[in-house]
This record gives C-alpha cells, structure tokens and sequence, in this order.
C-alpha cells in the first residue's frame, strides 16, 4: 500500500511508490547522486511533460552545487537507493521548472545546455527572444501550476568516489579550474592535438559562463570573467583554424566583436578566417582594423595582406582557366551533337524521292509538252494573245507552262531538243519513227497521240521548255 509522508517543507506532499532496498545514504557538500525522474501536470490525465526513461540517459546532480532547481535536493534527500517516490510541488517551488527542462532537453539531445558562445545568460535569452523553444513549457512559463515529480534513486557517490567534472563544482572550485584547464588546453594545441585543446578551452569557458551568471552585469566581478571568456574563446578559435572550421570561426569572433569592438586578436583570427573563405574584402578591412588598433602589427599585417593577394590571383587564374574550360566543353558538345543529327531535307527533294515516283514525273512533265505542241497545231485562236498581260520569267527553266511562255517564242533548235527527249523516253517501247509516250492518266489516255510528224511543227506552234522566249527583254 502506498504511504503518503507529509515533508517538513511547505508545499511538499511526498507518497512512495515503491521501497528502497538499502539504508538512507548520506548526503553531504559534493555528494553526486543518480536518478531517473518523470515530470507530470496535476489533471486528471496526469500529462507527462518529461520523462528521462524516455529520453535514454539518467539525471546526475551533485548536492550543493546551487542546482536551479533546489527542491529537488529535498526531494532526493528523503529518499533511500532504489526507492521510487512521487512528489507533489506547490506552485512556490515548480516556477523555475521551464528554464531547468530546457536545459535537460538539450543534454538529452546532444546540445550543450549553457549556450556558451552567447554572451548572455539563459535567463536574458528568455527574456529577449519570448520564448524557450518549446510550446508546452512556453505555457507552463505563462501558467505556473503545481507538478508531480516521480523519482527513482539509483547511485549515491561520496565526493572522494568519483573523478568531479566542471560541472559538479562550485563556483570556487570553478574560478580555480579554469587556469588549470587553459594550461592543459596550451599544452596540447603546442602538441597539434587541435579537437583534445578545443575540449579543454571549452570546459574552462562553460566554468568561467556558470560563475559570471551570478554576478551582476557590466561590474568590475563580470568583466574581469568576461575577459578571461573571451581570452579562452579566442584560443579555441585558434584550434577551430587549424581544424580548417573556418565558418564557426568567424561566428564566435564576430560574436565577440559585437561586444567589444577593440578586440584586435578577433579582427586578426577573423581576417584570417575570411582569406581561407577568399572573402577578399572582409579579410582586407579586418586586417587594416588590426592596424588601426594595434600599429605595432604593421609587419604581420603587411605579410597577410600580400599572402592574400597572392592567393586570389592564383584563385582568379584557376576560376579562369575552369571557366575556360568548361565552355570549350561545351562548344564541343554542341558541335558533336550537331555531326551526329543527319540532315534533313524535304520529302519530296529528288535525292529522298523513290527512282519510280522520280521516272514517273519525267513522263507526266514530257506528256504536258505534248499536251502544249496539240495545243499550238490547234490554230491560233488557242494559243494566249500577245497582248495579254503575262509576266516573263525572269530565269531559264526546265519545265515552263504555256502561262509562262508563248509560240511565237519557240525556234527550232528548241523544238528539236523536247522532241529528243520524247524519243529517248519512250525508246524502249516504241521505234524512233512514231515515238508515242504512253499515258499514265485517264484524262492523257483520252487525248490522241502526237506522231513524229510533230517534227513539221512551226515555231509559233510551240511553247519551249529549255529555253528563254527570244523575245525577253
């Protein structure tokens, strides 16, 4: 049966859930403790908002450390090593509640929970921004309500038990970690050990963050931390060049920068930053910044400025020799498409035409001369009126029609010329005596053959085909 156990601390209600199978440990300054814990509303559906089962990792907190969230110290307190327990919290001791989930969500996820690159405290990042980046927390932010926390206790560790990591200090033990961390941090950049060095400068930053939140803003306590920030984050950018993370450089100096113009170490890292990334222009003005800021760098600046023209010149001749080349690729790749698509030419060209359809407009171009010369021997009365209004050629043409050329135009040589080619025509099929070309129509069938006495034929009875009327002007 559950026991309920009223805690001598307003607003707690304490109800165990399931018995410790060991005696109460003892909890002193530095005692590190290990526990799962679940975080519910108080409705009716007991809404679970987190749970750290879920989240894959237990929570470690080590007492007296100023934890954000001191009840919970209380609440751990009272428990033995394997007891589960469910706490019901008045309102007076969940309000900060939404900035410490914050934190745990993203260790949970891998993110660092102090933001140490911003030069403001979580709090101050509330407070500018409205929001703590998640919707069921912003309300419980609005809201503040009372919360049942069920924890389970799993380890007990003595301080003399466990290696103590910058986390599980205070903020006296913090101030004295950081030079030891910033002298290991040198000793390993120096043995080109870059990701171990970046390791080591940024535990002393998060140190140096977690004390300066709890000093006052701008006051000679806060800057002096500040400074020694700001000191070890420019070391680590030193370790970030060398890692060629040239971007999150420029981020981390730019951050310090905006808080302290007259920073000279983070124009000169940031200028070298914008050389690696051929950003000429920022890396040209950091640099003469630096100048500005510190004369005595005049030699070092001079030596960076003409690395970095040497290098966009050799990046401007590679650009142009690439661009070069990829256009001389691709003219070739258009000229090879072009050699492979074949020529295309008219259906009805004489190099596509089929020999039988191109025999078979030979004959019906002849078979239309011999309908002309009928027409010519017919008389005059059928032959087109001089005077009529008729546009001469202006060029010689193989096939003309009576609409183009007149009898009076043809001589004999002209004539002549169609009548052999009549006869070759027909050749085969008839003597050279009575040429007749055999009709490929009804409407020729119908008509009566030409005899070779067409070679009596008079010239105003003919309408050339070869030739241009003698007439033409």
């Amino acid at each position: 049966m559950e026991d309920i156990v009223m805690l001598g601390v307003e607003g707690i209600k304490k109800t165990i859930l399931h018995g410790g199978t060991r005696e109460k440990p003892k909890f002193i300054t530095g005692t590190k403790v290990t526990f799962h814990f679940r975080t519910q509303l108080c409705n009716d559906d007991r809404t679970v908002i987190d749970d750290s089962k879920k989240a894959g990792m237990p929570m470690e907190m080590v007492i007296g450390n100023m934890f954000k969230l001191d009840v919970w110290e209380t609440l751990l307190m009272s428990m033995h090593i394997g007891e589960v327990a469910e706490f019901w919290c008045d309102v007076i001791h969940t309000g900060l509640y939404p900035i410490v989930a914050k934190s745990l969500r993203r260790i949970a996820v891998g993110k660092d929970p102090v933001d140490w690159h911003i030069h403001t405290c979580g709090m101050a990042n509330m407070f500018a921004y409205h929001s703590l980046g998640y919707d069921d927390l912003d309300e419980l932010q609005k809201e503040p309500q009372p919360l049942n926390f069920v924890m389970e206790l799993l380890k007990v560790q003595q301080p003399s038990e466990y290696d103590r990591e910058s986390w599980a200090l205070n903020d006296k033990e913090r101030v004295k970690a950081v030079p030891v961390l910033h002298g290991q941090g040198n000793k390993l950049f120096k043995q080109g050990r870059y990701e171990d060095a970046t390791l080591k400068y940024k535990e002393a930053i998060m140190c140096i963050k977690n004390v300066q939140t709890k000093e006052k803003a701008w006051e000679a306590p806060w800057l002096k931390l500040e400074k020694m920030g700001n000191m070890l984050t420019l070391n680590y950018c030193q370790c970030l060049l060398r890692m060629e993370e040239y971007y999150e450089v420029i981020e981390h100096t730019s951050d310090i920068i905006n808080q302290h113009p007259g920073a000279m170490k983070a124009f000169y890292l940031r200028g070298k930053a914008h050389m690696e990334v051929w950003n000429e222009v920022e890396a040209k003005e950091d640099f003469m910044r630096v100048l500005d800021l510190d004369p005595g760098m005049k030699k070092t600046v001079k030596k960076e400025l003409a690395v970095l023209k040497m290098r966009m010149e050799v990046k401007n001749e590679e650009d142009r020799l690439k661009y070069k080349g990829m256009f001389t690729k691709i003219a070739r790749e258009e000229e090879s498409l072009e050699l492979e698509i074949p020529e295309q030419t008219s259906p009805e060209s004489p190099e596509e035409a089929p020999l039988e359809e191109t025999a078979e407009a030979q004959t019906n171009s002849m078979q239309t001369t011999l309908e002309q010369i009928t027409l010519a021997q017919s008389g005059p009365e059928q032959t087109p009126s001089a005077s009529s209004d008729h546009v001469i050629p202006e060029h010689n043409t193989f096939l003309s029609t009576p609409e183009q050329t007149t009898r009076e135009a043809a001589t004999p040589e002209q004539l002549n010329a169609v009548q052999i080619l009549l006869e070759q025509s027909t050749s085969d099929e008839t003597s050279p005596q009575h040429a007749t070309p055999e009709p490929t129509c009804p409407e020729q069938a119908d008509q009566d053959p030409v005899s070779s006495d067409s070679e009596q034929t008079t010239p105003a009875q003919m309408t050339p085909e070869y030739s241009t009327p003698a007439n033409e002007t």
